[in-house]
């Protein structure tokens, strides 16, 4: 195997129809071709030896070159595993294989993507379930889950082998959203749909031994374009934002979305699954990612990274793709909001005002308090790219940061506990990074509480790793 896979057909050859101007089909994102097992890889530096697991990493590859107007988010889900064991290291990548991904490498009617026409689609699916945009772990297995509702796919954890579709025992009433969670105290996995037709939100609770124990139907007053929610010890936090499905979707069940002239709302929910739902407003924005939640008192707090303004979005270079380009522009700033239990209010604070999205936590405290938060720092740039991240310490109210020499460009980072740790910082963040002009891909190691520092250790991969989406980590004893 060569020491960087061949950027093929993105890099050498024109892309046929609309996508010889699709950004997130070259480069940096440029998928590859082939599943690959490379062991005992080469470091510069030295694996701690108290850090055991794997870094996981979910994200979108397409199986066939697109023919059609492609989103990046339509291709196929491929999963990319890096493990530490010992001081030395391994990496893996392998499709996942959803039910949509095996009719497409069979040479079935392919399920049309978000941005082509409706007319395309296959009843009664609406769009291609690819599994691509998160990874979670749940009953010592992975789930790679779906931002448009789907079907989880499980995976073997070491071998990233696709195990089954996931519909818990058949109890399954609906689907499954990414951003769906897994409360590291009682195994439980809680987790949230939406859809194009009424119900327009659900959520429910699987139990540590697999077995779905509570479901609730959320009234809302029509379709919703939500991304994340959060949790706490006996609540859900679910997220009703002005961004809509059009009269159109509705009717065609076509991707066709809106800014609406409401207020933001978060819906309260019992983890019970039985129970009001109690809403509570607040100014209009977009949250995509949550970091964390938690009660406090008589107020729920939660922690995400708030949408602003960007005004450096710019797509008019990329015809077809100037929408994608220009929403995929993401500016947003860590923030709070404090749902007070008793008087029914919402409020909210800014936290800092540097521009980080895909935020990642220490998930042994994930519906807990949390000091500490990692959040990747994002590029003036016309297509999304990490520039480096930050560490956030909220109670003492900073950050530090780290920042990729140029060229460099980040995955979402997860943060490692080093074996016996017993405080919240007390690990690594881990993270992959491509560069965008030579396709050199590494798997980097940081002390997480000194990240300005600079890497402890590079693994060097012996292939490229494209850009991609959500990350997690998994102990050793997880596999």
């Amino acid at each position: 195997m060569s020491a960087v896979d061949p950027l093929q057909d993105s890099r050498t050859n024109p892309l046929p129809g609309p996508n010889n101007k699709n950004p997130y089909l070259q480069g940096l994102y440029a998928p590859v071709t082939e599943e690959s097992t490379c062991v005992d890889l080469k470091v510069t530096g030295e694996i701690p030896k108290d850090l055991c697991g794997s870094y996981l990493r979910n994200g979108p590859n397409p199986l066939n070159t697109p023919v059609g107007m492609h989103h990046w988010f339509d291709g196929d889900g491929m999963m990319h595993g890096v493990y530490l064991e010992n001081g030395k290291a391994e990496y893996r990548n392998r499709y996942v294989r959803s039910a949509d991904f095996i009719d497409d490498a069979n040479g079935q009617c392919p399920v049309a993507g978000v941005m082509e026409p409706a007319t395309m689609k296959r009843e009664p699916k609406v769009y291609k379930d690819t599994a691509n945009t998160d990874v979670i772990l749940h009953n010592g297995e992975l789930m790679a889950l779906w931002y448009i509702s789907g079907n989880p796919v499980r995976l073997d954890p070491r071998t990233l082998d696709t195990l089954r579709e996931e519909n818990f025992g058949g109890a399954l009433p609906r689907h499954v959203s990414a951003h769906s969670k897994t409360d590291p105290r009682t195994g439980e996995f809680l987790f949230f749909d939406y859809a194009l037709y009424e119900p327009w939100m659900s959520c429910g609770v699987v139990n540590a031994d697999n077995e779905l124990t509570g479901f609730q139907t959320v009234e809302l007053p029509g379709p919703r374009l939500p991304h994340d929610m959060a949790f706490t010890e006996n609540y859900f936090v679910l997220h009703d934002l002005p961004v809509v499905f059009t009269e159109q979707a509705l009717r065609q069940r076509q991707w066709s979305i809106e800014i609406a002239n409401q207020p933001t709302r978060f819906g309260v929910v019992p983890r019970k699954c039985k129970g009001e739902v109690r809403w509570f407003e607040t100014d209009p924005c977009y949250i995509y990612h949550v970091i964390n939640a938690w009660e406090e008192g008589d107020e729920i707090v939660m922690l995400g990274c708030k949408m602003v303004p960007n005004p450096h979005a710019n797509g008019a270079a990329f015809g077809p793709y100037r929408a994608m380009v220009e929403v995929l522009a993401l500016n947003a700033i860590p923030s709070e909001w404090r749902m007070n239990l008793k008087t029914g209010k919402c409020t909210t604070r800014d936290l800092d005002d540097a521009i980080g999205e895909f935020p990642s936590i220490n998930l042994g405290v994930s519906g807990q308090p949390n000091r500490y938060a990692y959040v990747q720092a994002i590029a003036k740039t016309d297509t999304l790219k990490f520039e480096g991240f930050y560490r956030y310490d909220f109670q003492q109210g900073n950050k530090t940061s780290y920042f990729y020499e140029p060229g460099m460009c980040g995955s979402e980072v997860a943060f490692a506990p080093r074996i016996g740790a017993t405080e919240e910082d007390d690990g690594y963040v881990v993270g992959l990074c491509s560069h965008e002009g030579t396709g050199e891909s590494e798997f980097r190691i940081w002390d997480a509480r000194a990240i300005d520092k600079g890497p402890l250790a590079r693994v060097h991969l012996p292939v490229r790793v494209p850009a991609g989406f959500h990350a997690t980590w998994a102990d050793a004893h997880d596999w």
